[in-house]
């Protein structure tokens, strides 16, 4: 064979094993050096405090003495290596996706007519969120429930979140999540799937359905993308709810009104224009991290552990906190916020729900920080096959209720199997 012959087979032989390469599902394991506990540690124990709020409320933030509270126990009695074992517990992998390494955990189901689905997480949330339901979707018999109710599940965390890589360039909003969850569906074989969001969660699995990916057969929403056109652009100026309202339509927008102008989402302003600011203080002190992520309205109702009965408890908390620390994606994770470029992850036209066809499922639970009538739904989906206003749970609706969130995800999809 002659020598530029060899190289050129030489070439394409490591081109060809590159890409088996980054198409391989390789099995992934948390193991944080011990070092990276003590220096979390050290850094709380060093924390220089600001002063008191001058309130006797929450709107100026994470008051002093819960917190205080919660951040004395996270550097003392709180253990990190239990939050791993969790997750050590479930079969973990990475596989490399449009350049980016993905997180993914994946369950299947003991049922050979298992239904996979792909669930997404938000923000401040995590992989932790989903934890308490993996046993009941993917093997209802062992949780009293029916073999015909199963899930294969796969629950990725997002480009810079978690144990998932952090893109190195722009354009990875939510519409580019999705195509990447879809490869990796077909990826792991998956002919035919439905696909579940809440948070960013919420437009990406809605991005998924808009795309609608070969194999994705309808998808499941707990915080849907519903307000009209006529009640963005009143919010937009600080307007009354529009005169054609019903009742039920009027007090929404009220509350979406109150929620604007009591600052309950300047989090997501802050982010959405200057994520690296925000990522030198998150990325320095623990307490600084801890203190942001806890300001998501998702937390009003939580009350720092205080509580031994209430769901996610403080240790449950504090693992998704300690994986943020951990991962250093404090400005990584808020980047979504500004890749999405200000669109309203709640507003129907923002999101282009009209171009939705596949079927769409939706619970709304009471207690999240909105919670749209149905006829908002309808407006928005034209495929809308399962609406529920849940009795109970708020925001972060699996980690709350994972009993009801379950029930909610087998009735959905029951006539997509």
């Amino acid at each position: 064979m002659k020598p530029g012959c060899t190289l050129v087979l030489a070439l394409w032989l490591c081109t060809l094993l590159t890409a088996f390469a980054d198409d391989a599902v390789r099995p992934f394991h948390v193991a944080v050096e011990e070092k990276a506990l003590a220096d979390l540690h050290q850094r709380i124990a060093a924390t220089r405090w600001p002063d008191k709020e001058t309130v006797d409320d929450a709107s100026q933030g994470a008051q002093l003495a819960q917190l205080q509270a919660l951040v004395r126990y996270w550097g003392t009695d709180y253990d990190w290596r239990k939050a791993e074992a969790q997750l050590n517990a479930l079969p973990q992998f990475v596989t490399t996706i449009d350049g980016v390494d993905i997180h993914f955990i994946w369950v299947r189901s003991p049922s050979p007519n298992a239904l996979p689905m792909i669930m997404t997480h938000g923000w401040p949330g995590s992989v932790f969120e989903f934890i308490k339901v993996i046993g009941p979707l993917s093997d209802p018999v062992a949780h009293g429930g029916n073999a015909g109710d199963a899930f294969d599940l796969v629950i990725p965390s997002i480009p810079g979140y978690g144990f998932s890589g952090k893109p190195g360039g722009t354009g990875w909003d939510p519409d580019r999540v999705a195509q990447v969850w879809a490869q990796l569906m077909q990826r792991l074989g998956y002919p035919r799937y439905v696909a579940q969001g809440g948070d960013w969660g919420g437009p990406i699995t809605g991005a998924m359905a808009r795309q609608a990916p070969t194999g994705l057969r309808g998808i499941h929403l707990n915080l849907p993308a519903t307000i009209p056109p006529e009640a963005g652009a009143a919010l937009a100026v600080a307007g009354p709810a529009p005169a054609q309202f019903d009742p039920q339509e009027r007090a929404t927008y009220e509350a979406l009104a109150t929620l604007i102008k009591q600052g309950n989402l300047a989090y997501s302003a802050m982010m959405a224009a200057r994520p690296q600011a925000i990522g030198y203080g998150v990325a320095d002190s623990p307490v600084a991290l801890a203190a942001f992520l806890l300001v998501h309205p998702g937390f009003s109702r939580w009350r720092y552990g205080a509580d031994p009965q209430q769901s996610p408890t403080r240790d449950q908390v504090l693992d998704d906190i300690t994986l943020y620390w951990l991962t250093n994606s404090g400005a990584s994770s808020a980047r979504l916020y500004w890749e999405n470029k200000g669109r309203s992850p709640l507003s129907a036209s923002a999101q282009k729900t009209a171009d939705i066809s596949l079927p769409v499922a939706i619970t709304v639970f009471p207690d999240d920080v909105y919670c749209p009538p149905e006829r908002w739904a309808r407006r928005a989906y034209k495929n809308l096959i399962y609406f529920r206003q849940a009795e109970k749970g708020g925001h972060f609706a699996a980690w709350e209720q994972p009993q009801l969130f379950t029930e909610e995800l087998r009735t959905a999809f029951r006539s997509l199997r």
